[in-house]
This record gives C-alpha cells, structure tokens and sequence, in this order.
C-alpha cells in the first residue's frame, strides 16, 4: 500500500541506505548480467514484492529508502531471479483470463496463449443448459476454474496425476468460487472415469514438448517448472494421441475436445482424428499466427 506521507516526510525518509533508484539500477543489472530481460521492469516488480508499495510510489518517489529488512527481502528475491527462477513463482501468483491463480514449482504457470482454450470452450457450450466439463492434466486448475467461472451453470472433473498439483487445484477452485460445482479426482489421463460419465467438453493442455527439446527450453521453463507437465518423455505427442484416442468414450454425441499443442504439430495431431468417429477437427492459431488449439467434435449420431 501507498505509505502515508507527504513531500517533505518523504525526503525525511531519506538516510544511508539504499534508496528506490540506487536498489532498482543495481538489481536490472545483476538481472541483464544473469540474462534476464526486461531487467528494469523486473526489478521494480520484485521492489514491490518486498516492500508492498504500488507502483506508483515506486515510480513517483525514486528517492525514498525501504527499510533494512524490506532491503534484505528485495535481495534475496533478486537473487532468486537472477538464478532465473520465474516471476510468477516468486509472486506466488499469477493472472488468467481475469482471474488470480497460486503458482507453484509443482504446476506450470498459465500463459496467455492458452486462454484460447477457455474463449472457444465457453463459446462452444453457450447454447447447452448445465454444461458438463472435464480436464485432463488440471495442473494450476486455471482452464476449468475460468470455464466454470463463466459458465455459472457449468460442472466439472478435473483429472491429475501429481497430487501436489491437484492440491494447487483444489485452492484455486475454492479462492475463484468454483469449488462446488468441480470434483477432482487424482488420475493418469482418463484413468479415474467412471464407465458411463460423459461430458460435453473435454479439454487438455498436455505434455507435448518433445522430449529431445526439453535441454534447449528458457532455464525458467526447463529447471523450475514441472517436467511431467512440459514432456511426456518421447516425441511429445503420446498423450496427446492418447487423449484423442480415449476422448470419444467420454463425450457426449456432439461433444468437443480442445486440446493445446506445440509449434509445428497440428500436421501430426489432425491426422489423429479418425474421420468416421470425429465429425470435424480443426487447428486454431493463438494471437502470434501460431497454431495452438486443436478443436474436434464427435458425430453426433
């Protein structure tokens, strides 16, 4: 929060230490010299960590100096970055289709990119009274907590293989409001449904980064994120055709899978789809022209 001086009680702030400036210059470039870009903005942020000021103090008042314990804090956190731990995690938190997530070392961060997943899904049930939903992999929870949030009548099962990670789940449900209309339940792929459940979407954002592309990926994604969730251990595409595969017992006639994938793969997803069981598949490109969503509806006979 905004510290509760004027002008002249600010200057009063300043002593010895360190002041706003002088800490914010110093951790951009120990964050360039780690390879960290956008260092400055970077800094300001984990400034802001450690001291809970907004940032428009932070902005306005380069001058005032934190206090020695919120110093020591700014620079543990800068340290942490600097190894290249992400932002995000740091934080805690995390933002996704306007709503907050926990973050930790045991989910992926949501990215931008997958919010089309949650766009296309709330679309596609629009016209369905009490939509069903399951996901495969929940990791942080923020796909089917958002498609819950906006679609208010919506229920789903979220399916999770780590039980730290469906702990993560569990939380982000129940700050979003969701809670009571979702049933986690710890599973590899579909492994825990019941014969007979069925759903009118299903959705995932699977492993499928190829493993031999793993070494090669930003030390934020390779060393601090989860692997279970970034590869499946070959090509990157064995979940995801087992997905494709398993889906159809799942769904509801004329029912929807959406699945995220990787640069390059739409080719080899598409062919998946066998075209006497699916009616219609597609690959949806994310806001960099890159095809990024699979969407596929089951016949409806």
């Amino acid at each position: 929060m905004l510290p509760d001086l004027r002008g002249d009680e600010v200057a009063k702030t300043l002593s010895s230490g360190s002041t706003i400036r002088q800490l914010v210059e110093e951790a951009a470039a120990e964050l360039r010299g780690a390879g960290v870009s956008d260092a400055v903005r970077q800094a300001r942020d984990l400034l802001q960590i450690a001291t809970r000021l907004e940032s428009a103090f932070i902005f306005a008042h380069p001058e005032f100096s934190p206090d020695e314990s919120e110093i020591s804090s700014f620079r543990d956190l800068v340290s942490r970055r600097s190894a290249r731990e992400p932002l995000q995690q740091i934080r805690g938190r995390q933002e996704f289709f306007g709503l907050e997530y926990k973050v930790t070392r045991d989910v992926m961060i949501p990215r931008p990119e997958t919010e089309l997943i949650v766009e296309e899904g709330i679309s596609l049930l629009s016209g369905v009274a009490n939509p069903s939903v399951c996901e495969v992999g929940t990791g942080s929870g923020c796909i089917i907590v958002s498609l819950l949030h906006g679609m208010p009548d919506a229920i789903g099962i979220g399916l999770e293989k780590s039980p730290d990670a469906l702990a993560i789940t569990l939380e982000n449900a129940v700050s979003n409001g969701v809670v009571e209309r979702l049933e986690l339940r710890e599973s590899d792929v579909f492994g825990a449904l019941k014969q007979g459940e069925s759903f009118d979407l299903i959705v995932s954002n699977p492993p499928y980064v190829p493993l031999e592309d793993v070494s090669s990926l930003q030390p934020e994604v390779r060393d601090f994120e989860p692997q279970m969730a970034l590869t499946d251990g070959g090509d990157g595409l064995g979940i995801v055709e087992q997905i494709v595969n398993e889906a159809p017992a799942f769904l509801k006639a004329g029912g929807h899978l959406l699945l995220e994938i990787g640069f390059s793969q739409s080719p080899a997803v598409l062919r998946m789809f066998d075209p006497g069981i699916w009616s219609k598949s597609g690959a949806f490109a994310d806001l960099q022209g890159i095809p990024r969503m699979i969407r596929a509806s089951l016949s409806a006979s």
